[in-house]
């Protein structure tokens, strides 16, 4: 057995540190919108509905994949919030997602789809619940 094939071992860690990183880097955003922290995100003021629902799911959303509570449908909802935030808000500032700045909202996608197949890894409530 190579190296390599060694560390297939410790995949479920590299799932949860990926998991938990993710979650952590997402939960900031919704604590922009609603908290202001760390820093305000917008213009201040009563966030408008749509962003309102979308900072209660990266803040929510991000805290049950975090702890790695309902991981798969919670991944598959966000995968979908972040689909959805790319074509509305960054599409229509240009094609390419390095003129638009939507690198972060493809990537939160494309991970939380991951986590739909791969779900918590170790170290999270859906893996005490099975």
């Amino acid at each position: 057995m190579s190296g390599f094939e060694r560390l297939s071992a410790y995949q479920p860690y590299a799932l949860a540190a990926l998991r938990i990183i993710t979650a952590l880097l997402f939960i900031e955003h919704g604590t922009m919108k609603l908290f202001e922290f760390p820093i305000p995100q917008g213009e201040g003021g009563p966030l408008p509905p749509l962003m309102l629902v979308a900072a209660l799911l990266e803040f929510v959303g991000g805290l049950a994949i975090l702890v790695g509570f309902l991981t798969r449908p919670v991944a598959f909802i966000l995968s979908g919030q972040m689909a959805v935030a790319y074509f509305m808000e960054h599409v229509p500032m240009g094609f390419y997602p390095a003129v638009n700045q939507g690198e972060s909202a493809i990537l939160y996608c494309f991970v939380f789809l991951y986590l739909v197949f791969a779900g918590a890894g170790a170290f999270s409530v859906d893996k005490r619940n099975a």
